[in-house]
């Protein structure tokens, strides 16, 4: 999610002093202040939300135009931008109409086009023209060439012998950001562009075709340019092999990270190459995957492995009991994984089937194990689970050997003489977003940054939870930096019951912060979705909360799979009126109390 930048200040230097030192020496600002946009800001939103605060008796105005305000003084007024610069003046004067007191801050923004423009003068835009980085791919496979180029032009592009004609585009959709479903604007754009030229072809023979040359005629003048990428048709004789040496490597729908995630290939995958572009591998079950997490050989494909029998047992101790699956192949082959209600199911790549025998251990969490050859190269496996949720897997390769593990339900504490420490044999992991100076998250209209207040709520939250008799592991004690990385390797070395990370929220440039506000629950893998919904209904109801809403989303601490994983953004800090209760000590406590009550009733449900 889009955190806040820049913070500015009129004011006393101690005021700014006392944001680095952190929430406990935090001094409000007594004078205007601006803590969001800064004072120049480049955006592609029609609009832009203003968050800050001035005292509360008197005049306060963005370009002469009286904004209104929450009683606290805060404002959060969202404003129409134009196409190019956009200048505000945001000013404050006193209620007795002193003119020494008038105070006024000026910022500048500049909105750019959402689409690359044609150039101004003849010639390209050199970043437009396809392929940007060298790229291979199979032979006849289709591979087309862009290019943006002067408007009402004639554009070709020249290629080994090849001369390909490149049409305008009469129609450009504009797909939004994802981040655009947070803020309900989420709709494609049709534009009609000029400048905007593609052509497309085949290549029937592997070669190094080198670097696709353009050329762009208007009237008498040419300009030529070659694209940046060289373009390789790969052979299917001297076939490449990768495996995956990374523990688990990050699978994507394309060639680059603004492309979806696929389940995570384990060490030791190995799968032909069948696409190269700039530093990514597309592998012959269609996932892409980076180079650096792979080694390359010059090697024969590997055979189309098969799987026989299965075997099942359980594994650990009483306080982290597993399922483990074992799947025999001949390879270590690209897999897939997906989760349903009390299902979970998962696809070997490049497999034959010879399954007859599978044991199935009594003391597993497996009802059923089932198997089909969707097609000639691929096996799905499912499997029907006793408990009603999944508490979290994981998927390794020992050699050929598949290992997936299924993780059982908490154990309980047996002892029902007292119900002061319902959660006793519960390990939770505790996450409080962001830290340090260099990571402050999201910031109020006073310049409180939201680093502060996880790290409040979920000590709070802590001390809630160990009430209950629940194991507490916390990324995060102090104003420390912590990276991602290492909060998710701390889930995944912990293997905790629960996994919950504490957010308060902002909005991308086109929000409504005024208007926006409210609990949100954010999951990724299904495992972790009926706690993502349970708990934020439940503090929606109990603390009557607006209910922002529980999404699906790709977040970093959401990722894991070893436990149910979630992030809760607790309510919104750019929202003047919510920024109030979400500092207010006592609604903290309140807050992490409900937060605490919500978990037990949760896990007790869920275990039984």
């Amino acid at each position: 999610m889009r955190r806040l930048i820049g913070i500015f200040v009129i004011g006393l230097l101690s005021f700014v002093l006392a944001i680095a030192a952190g929430a406990q020496n935090f001094v409000p600002p007594t004078q205007l202040h601006l803590t969001y946009p800064p004072l120049r800001h480049i955006t592609t939103s029609d609009r832009l939300f203003f968050i800050g605060t001035a005292p509360k008796d008197g005049n306060f105005s963005i370009n002469g135009k009286p904004i209104s305000r929450s009683e606290a003084g805060h404002f959060a007024p969202s404003l129409p931008l134009q196409l190019g610069e956009n200048n505000f003046a945001i000013k404050y004067v006193n209620g007795k109409g002193d003119l020494s007191s008038e105070r006024q801050i000026n910022v500048k923004v500049l909105r750019d086009s959402r689409i690359t423009l044609p150039p101004k003068d003849i010639g390209f835009v050199k970043e437009s023209l396809l392929p940007t980085v060298d790229t291979a791919r199979q032979p006849n496979e289709r591979i087309c060439f862009d290019a943006i180029a002067t408007p009402n032009s004639t554009v070709l592009v020249r290629i080994s012998d090849l001369e390909i004609p490149l049409l305008p585009r009469r129609r450009n959709v504009q797909l939004p950001p994802n981040s655009s479903v947070l803020t309900g604007n989420n709709e494609a754009t049709a534009e009609s562009p000029s400048g905007y030229f593609r052509g497309c072809t085949t290549f029937e023979k592997p070669s190094q075709l080198g670097y696709p040359e353009y050329e762009m005629r208007l009237g008498d003048r040419i300009v030529k340019q070659k694209a940046k990428g060289n373009l390789e048709i790969l052979s299917q004789t001297n076939i490449q092999v990768a495996e995956v040496t990374a523990i688990a490597a990050d699978a994507r729908t394309g060639a680059s990270t603004d492309f979806s995630r696929l389940t995570p290939l384990p060490k030791g995958t190995k799968a032909v190459v069948t696409g190269k572009q700039g530093d990514w591998l597309r592998l012959d079950y269609g996932g892409w995957v980076r180079k650096s997490m792979t080694k390359l050989e010059a090697a024969e494909p590997p055979p189309p492995s098969i799987v026989r029998s299965i075997n099942t047992k359980r594994v650990g101790n009483q306080n982290n009991l597993w399922t483990e699956v074992t799947i025999p192949l001949e390879a270590p082959v690209p897999l897939a994984i997906t989760q349903g209600d009390r299902i979970f199911s998962f696809t070997l790549y490049n497999v034959t089937a010879q399954t007859d025998t599978i044991s199935i251990d009594p003391d597993s969490i497996i009802n059923k194990l089932e198997w089909v050859q969707t097609d000639p190269s691929k096996v799905t496996y499912t499997i029907s689970l006793k408990p009603k949720q999944q508490w979290g897997y994981k998927v390794q390769y020992q050699g050929s050997n598949l290992i997936l593990s299924l993780k059982h339900p908490p154990i309980l504490a047996t002892d029902t003489s007292s119900n002061s420490q319902p959660l006793q044999g519960v390990k939770i992991l505790v996450d409080a977003g962001h830290g340090s100076t260099q990571d402050l998250g999201s910031r109020g209209p006073t310049g409180y940054p939201e680093k502060d207040v996880t790290l409040i709520t979920s000590k709070l939250f802590q001390t809630e939870l160990q009430n209950r008799g629940v194991k507490v592991i916390m990324t995060r004690t102090d104003d420390a930096d912590v990276l991602l990385e290492p909060r998710v390797d701390k889930i995944n070395q912990e293997e905790p019951t629960l996994a919950i990370s504490i957010h308060y929220n902002a909005l991308p440039d086109n929000g409504d912060a005024i208007n926006t506000s409210g609990m949100g629950s954010f999951w990724y893998n299904p495992q972790a979705q009926d706690f993502a919904k349970f708990i934020n209904a439940y503090v929606v109801k109990k603390l009557n909360r607006a209910d922002y809403g529980v999404y699906w989303n790709n977040l970093a601490l959401a990722r894991p799979t070893v436990a149910p994983s979630v992030l809760l953004e607790l309510g919104f800090m750019i929202n003047p009126v919510e920024f109030e209760w979400i500092i207010d000590p006592q609604q903290q406590k309140l807050l992490a109390k409900t937060l605490a009550d919500g978990v037990t009733e949760w896990i007790l449900n869920a275990v039984k």
